[in-house]
């Protein structure tokens, strides 16, 4: 009897999508020294990350909530500076990714069923 056994190719862009992470791709890249950042992922916060802000504003995407809680959950990590300067588009894309964070599973599952 002969095994036989297929793999699947997968393209060297295409990044397994992790629910815990966001990645944004800047319109508008930010410079730091001689590094240019062009992409930020976000992670889920855990609780202690979310200290000093309101679940409300980060829900409404209020910018000195995002100012305070993206600098703990991004990777390369940025500065309050560095979100501050971000193009307003980018900064609502992050915005956008960490509100979707509160979001029960069964909440955007139903929701993407719709």
């Amino acid at each position: 009897m002969e095994r036989t056994e297929t793999t699947q190719a997968i393209a060297l862009d295409e990044k397994p999508k992790n629910p815990g992470e966001e990645v944004i791709t800047l319109d508008v890249p930010l410079v730091r020294g001689n590094t240019t950042i062009t992409e930020v992922t976000l992670r889920k916060p855990m609780s202690g990350e979310l200290r000093g802000v309101t679940l409300l504003d980060l829900a409404q995407m209020d910018v000195l909530a995002l100012r305070k809680v993206i600098p703990r959950i991004s990777t390369p990590t940025l500065t309050d500076n560095e979100v501050g300067r971000l193009d307003p588009a980018d900064l609502m894309q992050c915005g956008v990714a960490v509100a979707s964070f509160l979001v029960r599973k069964a909440e955007k599952e139903a929701f993407l069923v719709a």
